[in-house]
């Protein structure tokens, strides 16, 4: 008897890195991916909650939105976090 081919049908999925910049507050975590139109916010008491939030609603809103989720098809490839002083 021969063995039986099983042929599986899976939805060839395109992968896209984005940016995301976690924040720790006080009272916890923000997270906010980098490079998406609008606001997408993620937020935990953990840094992994807020991170696992914030690939919720970026998931969300690019099933939502699709292709024009994003600010540009150019990846962003360095994110830096600065410091500056402003009067008040």
């Amino acid at each position: 008897m021969k063995p039986s081919k099983t042929i599986s049908k899976r939805k060839l999925t395109k992968l896209k890195e984005l940016k995301v910049i976690v924040e720790k507050h006080s009272d916890g975590y923000v997270a906010y991916p980098l490079g998406l139109k609008g606001v997408v916010v993620g937020q935990g008491n953990t840094y992994d909650e807020a991170l696992a939030d914030a690939k919720s609603a970026t998931l969300f809103h690019i099933e939502t939105f699709g292709s024009d989720a994003f600010k540009s098809e150019l990846p962003i490839l360095e994110a830096f976090v600065a410091e500056m002083r402003v009067a008040l």
